[in-house]
């Protein structure tokens, strides 16, 4: 049986090309339980095909039905392969880290067929250290950034000795981890919705719209932060990109970030903002492509019930967006922090005179540019809405296992689209915070130069803390 594909899900699906394709991913680095054996990764990939009772999240695919304008749906896979999706690989030799991101690049790089179920799982071995990777990627039509990071939290366990936990594909009993699954098949991509009905003025909650779009209007008029952004540079991000992928992931201790931020009186986000301030600043400056003025990121935010709905990048339902200027123009890494914690306070004070309908709305107004200019073939012509794309995604604060393997390592991979080369997500874990970069291959050249100038930005900032 078919059903109607939400308008927000669609959009993705529609926004898809061989330049841009339109899936979030991931990457998880695991150590095997003491014993293991040398078939053990077999064993793994095997357990795992074996899940044959899929959840319906993982059997639909998108089709177009003629009969009804063409309107696109999601049809359940009757002929399901669970061998297409679940794929075991291994890396050549020497076996680094660099070949294991090189081989992430590449998957990342290719399209999801509409003809099957929209994700795929790659059990990778090879690793000279003996650690286990598993690369996995599911289309943004089906799941945003935020829940796919659930989905697969939603396997583990903090017992090592678990041997009981199923793949995050599979069908499970009614449970809290399938509660989360029901939420992430919900998807935050399908608010809009709710948010096109309210700005339009159909419940009471965009009473206040117009208000707010106006002060948004100054305010990015004015350069300043808010949900929208009408003043960022050109740079060498902003242009046509190719389906070519780069990823390159690092991570660094919360702890350094944390005691930096305590010493400053600013947030662990706001130091990652000024990691990524400061690393952009040294890379654009090697090519000679460093602009007079900041840089601006677009950063997804989320509301926070227990501080009446003010909008906070610590967690809950990330629904609105604040363009934060990065101070890149600045050359003292603390004046680069302050001028991003700044920022990021003033977007998310405007935000909170909202209510979440209309910060809803007013995100996705801020976003339309990015979207509209490649669309309208307008990239170099008009300044682009902001440069860069950079998100926390919170994680779990314990160590995790599943069936026995430690987790050691998640790396978030994302989406870069036309004129939006670079998307830097982050992800913490355990008292760590990975750094996933994802880029287009061409557009931005020695993508992995931005995680040495980012060691070497973190380092800068404890300096000028004072630690």
């Amino acid at each position: 049986m078919a059903t109607p594909i939400d308008p927000a899900s669609a959009a993705f699906l529609l926004a898809e090309s061989r330049q841009q394709p339109m899936h979030v991913g991931g990457l998880q680095l695991f150590e095997r339980p003491e014993g293991a054996g040398p078939g053990y990764v077999r064993e793994v990939f095997e357990q795992m095909r074996r899940d044959d009772q899929v959840a319906p999240l993982f059997l639909k695919h998108p089709e177009r039905r003629l009969k009804a304008a063409g309107q696109l749906v999601w049809k359940r896979d009757d002929l399901f392969d669970i061998e297409h999706h679940v794929r075991h690989s291994a890396l050549p030799e020497p076996g680094r880290v660099r070949e294991l991101l090189e081989l992430c690049s590449r998957l990342h790089s290719q399209r999801l067929a509409w003809e099957r179920p929209l994700w795929e799982a790659h059990v990778i071995e090879g690793l000279a250290d003996g650690r286990l990777a598993m690369y996995t990627k599911i289309h943004h039509a089906l799941v945003d950034g935020v829940s796919a990071m659930r989905l697969m939290q939603s396997m583990l366990s903090t017992d090592p000795d678990r041997r009981d936990l199923p793949a995050p594909w599979a069908a499970r009993p009614p449970t809290k981890a399938v509660q989360t699954r029901a939420d992430a098949e919900r998807s935050l991509a399908q608010l809009p919705a709710q948010v096109v009905r309210s700005a339009l003025g159909i419940t009471a909650e965009a009473a206040g719209m117009p208000g707010a779009l106006v002060r948004t209007l100054t305010r990015g008029v004015k350069g300043e932060t808010s949900a929208l952004s009408l003043r960022a540079p050109r740079t060498l991000f902003n242009q046509t990109i190719t389906g070519s992928r780069r990823f390159a992931a690092q991570d660094w201790p919360v702890d350094r970030m944390r005691a930096i931020g305590q010493a400053t009186g600013t947030t662990i986000n706001d130091v990652v903002l000024a990691m990524c301030s400061g690393a952009v600043r040294s890379y654009l400056a090697e090519l000679d492509a460093l602009p007079d003025t900041s840089v601006v990121a677009m950063v997804p935010v989320g509301l926070n019930a227990k501080q009446s709905q003010v909008a906070s990048t610590d967690g809950g339902n990330a629904v609105g967006c604040v363009m934060v200027q990065l101070g890149t123009h600045l050359a003292d890494p603390a004046d680069r922090l302050r001028s991003v914690h700044d920022s990021m306070r003033s977007g998310k004070e405007a935000l909170s005179t909202m209510t979440p309908a209309q910060i809803i709305a007013m995100s996705a107004i801020g976003m339309a540019p990015s979207v509209i200019t490649p669309l309208l073939r307008l990239n170099g012509v008009v300044r682009p809405p902001f440069n860069l794309i950079i998100s926390n995604v919170p994680g779990p604060r314990s160590t995790q296992y599943w069936n026995g393997m430690k987790l050691v390592g998640t790396y978030p991979l994302s989406i870069p689209i036309n004129g939006m080369a670079l998307n830097i997500t982050c992800a913490s874990y355990d008292g760590t915070m990975g750094f996933g970069l994802t880029g287009c291959r061409r557009t931005v050249p020695h993508l992995q130069r931005l995680l040495t100038h980012l060691d070497d930005e973190l380092a800068a900032l404890e300096k000028a803390a004072g630690l």
